[in-house]
């Protein structure tokens, strides 16, 4: 009975031992976990704050300058960003940012062959400066027409442009285009209209304005040449003939005033002539009068001579009487003064 109760008692002893091992161990368990319990938290608090930084990272978009950005939800264009700079989007796969480029690009038609309103044909070279208008509907408009692709873009541009050649080169004559005289050429006039041509079609369709438009290269084809060469050299004729026509008309008015003003010179020196000689007669009169009075003789001697020297020449002949005037001074001799003298009172 005492060793029954011995083992009652050892049993009871290791029950406690066992309970009391077995609330040492639960103490431990419990005390463990409030020295570890923050780290676990800190953790997940990290992981949150990377994935919500990570978030916004990914829902911020950056416009470019020269750019425009369309945001896209689920594939299709909800907005337009045209101001440079941070803004708020979805994030993927909700909304997607797609940029579009604003910047002025240009392109070129290639060598094209149009006919002429004359019926001739050219070979001409246009080029195109354009660029995306910058506004949401236009912006929409080019994403619509050809995906956000420029090339494709360049590639339609160049269709419109080859077409709007044809149609503006058949209003304009060749001598319009290719002349020797620069007051003829009117090549602003063709790419003015060319520009009218494909202006308001690229707008409408591609949302693309048109800044400039330019004739880069015009060329002739052979027969084109040939026809050319043909109707300069005609041209050069003709001008060459009017301005013959009009020299000798000039000439014929040139002359026929000189001749006019030669008449009138002609006739005023008569009339002067004509009163210079009346004149001079005068005077003469007045001078063989006064030298008559002075000595008739001599006087007349003086008329004898001055008839003699009128009427014969070096290779006259003349079979005269002497004793006759003029000729009997040839006979007599000069008179002498005693009758000079003797007639005077």
């Amino acid at each position: 009975m005492s060793q029954s109760h011995t083992h009652d008692h050892h049993d009871h002893g290791g029950h406690d031992h066992g309970h009391g091992g077995h609330h040492h161990h639960h103490g431990h368990h419990h005390g463990a976990p409030e020295e570890a319990g923050p780290f676990p938290w800190r953790r997940m608090g990290w992981a949150v704050l990377v994935v919500a930084f990570a978030i916004a990272a990914a829902s911020l978009v950056q416009v470019r300058s020269g750019e425009a950005t369309v945001i896209t939800r689920f594939g299709n264009p909800s907005r337009v960003l045209l101001d440079p700079g941070l803004s708020w989007r979805w994030p993927v796969p909700f909304e997607a940012a797609i940029p579009v480029d604003l910047r002025l690009r240009t392109t070129s038609s290639g060598l094209q062959d149009v006919g002429t309103r004359d019926g001739l044909r050219i070979i001409v070279q246009a080029y195109v400066a354009w660029q995306v208008q910058g506004d949401a509907d236009n912006v929409q408009r080019f994403m619509r027409a050809v995906q956000n692709q420029p090339d494709e873009a360049a590639r339609q541009i160049r269709t419109f442009v080859g077409s709007a050649l044809e149609t503006t080169a058949s209003s304009f004559d060749l001598a319009n285009l290719v002349n020797t005289d620069a007051s003829q050429v009117r090549i602003a006039d063709f790419e003015a209209q060319l520009r009218q041509q494909i202006d308001q079609q690229l707008l409408a369709t591609y949302g693309v304005r048109v800044v400039q438009v330019g004739i880069e290269r015009l060329t002739l084809p052979s027969v084109t040449l040939t026809a050319t060469v043909d109707r300069m050299r005609a041209e050069r004729e003709t001008i060459a003939t009017e301005r013959t026509a009009i020299g000798k008309r000039e000439a014929a008015q040139i002359r026929s005033a000189a001749e006019r003003d030669a008449r009138i010179v002609q006739a005023d020196a008569t009339v002067k002539a004509a009163e210079i000689e009346a004149q001079s007669r005068v005077e003469a009169a007045q001078i063989y009068g006064r030298a008559y009075a002075s000595s008739p003789q001599l006087y007349n001697l003086l008329r004898s001579l001055d008839t003699l020297g009128t009427i014969v020449t070096p290779d006259t002949k003349l079979i005269l009487r002497t004793d006759a005037a003029p000729f009997r001074v040839l006979v007599d001799g000069p008179p002498t003064l005693d009758s000079k003298s003797g007639s005077q009172p």
